[in-house]
């Protein structure tokens, strides 16, 4: 009875393992056609969130690489160089976490995609480090192209509001591979609190905001964007990527 315990807990495990590696390759070929992020708003709604939602994915080459520069400068500006974790931020949010979990994300984009992809909004340190694995296999398998091109389509930029395009089009009417460097730095303005905070018309937050945002920018500058496209991940480098 022990012996068949065992075994079951050990294929628990293995099954843990394995199956978040199996979600992320599948990923990498087939955009997901719904994410966690956007089943748990659908089942538990919050105030504002509309009836209908708008979504519509866009390969990585139809994004203005003024949008690409822009949420890595608002959001992760290690993003070409770490290996999905900001080790010191992460240790950092840890050192003042309460008993109940993490008060703040200190995540990266890699990060952040695996928790709107595959996971659900929660404060849990349980939750953190299930983030924390994904994270580290989509770098290996999905490389940072494939991580940036999910994040910009799945993340959400007002209420209901999905991915870049979708974006791109309530707030400005043009399509995201049109979007100005002054565009781009005013959607990404709003991610910290999409619900709070709109891209259009200005308040005087986003303003400055963008302001700051649109400064890093150019401080970073596409060189940035180079390294993402240079970055080879697993799959490429046994040329599987086609």
């Amino acid at each position: 009875m022990l012996a068949s315990f065992k075994r079951f807990i050990v294929k628990l495990i293995l099954g843990a393992l394995i199956v978040p590696i199996v979600l992320i390759v599948i990923f990498k070929f087939i955009n997901p056609p719904f994410w966690g992020w956007e089943i748990s708003r659908t089942i538990f709604p919050p105030q504002g969130y509309p009836k209908q939602t708008h979504h519509q994915w866009v390969n990585l080459n139809k994004i203005s690489k003024n949008m690409q520069l822009a949420v890595i400068a608002s959001e992760d500006q290690t993003f070409p160089e770490h290996h999905g974790i900001d080790l010191s931020a992460t240790l950092s949010v840890l050192e003042h976490s309460g008993k109940n979990g993490p008060s703040r994300g200190a995540s990266t984009i890699t990060q952040q995609t695996a928790k709107n992809v595959f996971l659900f909004p929660s404060h849990s340190f349980i939750r953190k480090g299930i983030e924390l694995y994904f994270a580290l296999w989509m770098e290996v398998i999905w490389g940072k192209d494939r991580i940036l091109e999910t994040y910009l389509n799945v993340i959400e930029f007002g209420p209901g509001i999905y991915g870049v395009q979708a974006a791109s089009e309530h707030f400005f009417h043009i399509p995201a591979s049109r979007l100005s460097a002054q565009q781009a730095a005013q959607l990404a303005a709003v991610l910290p609190n999409p619900y709070k905070i709109k891209a259009s018309p200005m308040s005087n937050y986003v303003y400055q905001r963008t302001l700051w945002i649109r400064k890093q920018m150019r401080q970073l500058g596409m060189v940035t964007l180079n390294k993402v496209y240079d970055e080879q991940s697993l799959f490429k480098s046994f040329n599987l990527y086609r």
